[in-house]
């Protein structure tokens, strides 16, 4: 990551340096300040290990593709809800186990070049804390996006 980007402290900032990037045609440098603004976010939560703070990487990563694709601030209301219910690794486990690779979620990740953002690609990097289900549904979901490029 651009040390510049990395200075980035705000959100806001972020935001005004990935417009200034894409006015000047730096796509590369527009995107670093979207993975900045997904980090500085995931953040505001405390996460008490690196599988918990990924998990709510991946929830802003879809956030922000939401609010690109709708002009405007958008949440993942029913995925933030489950989340508040079950916290976020067994939230991202039964979101993953009950999903399909036709999700909405996943689809738009994918298309936004953001798929190790997914909570799939969360789950195979730390497979200790979710069941061997939810890995093999993870591992066909993403193997089943390489097959196809």
């Amino acid at each position: 990551m651009d040390q510049r980007v990395k200075n980035l402290k705000t959100v806001a900032d972020c935001k005004v340096f990935a417009q200034n990037a894409r006015e000047l045609n730096r796509i590369d440098l527009a995107n670093q300040a979207r993975e900045r603004t997904i980090e500085l976010n995931a953040q505001t939560h405390s996460a008490d290990s690196n599988v918990e703070r990924e998990g709510w990487e991946a929830l802003y990563a879809y956030e922000e593709y939401l609010s690109a694709r709708n002009g405007k601030k958008t949440r993942a209301i029913r995925q933030r809800d489950l989340i508040k219910r079950r916290k976020i690794v067994p939230a991202i486990e039964q979101m993953v186990v009950n999903g399909t690779v036709e999700t909405e979620g996943f689809a738009m990740l994918l298309e936004a070049g953001l798929l190790d953002y997914s909570f799939e690609s969360t789950i195979l990097r730390h497979p200790e804390s979710f069941s061997a289900n939810a890995a093999t549904v993870a591992r066909a979901r993403l193997s089943q996006f390489q097959d196809a490029e």
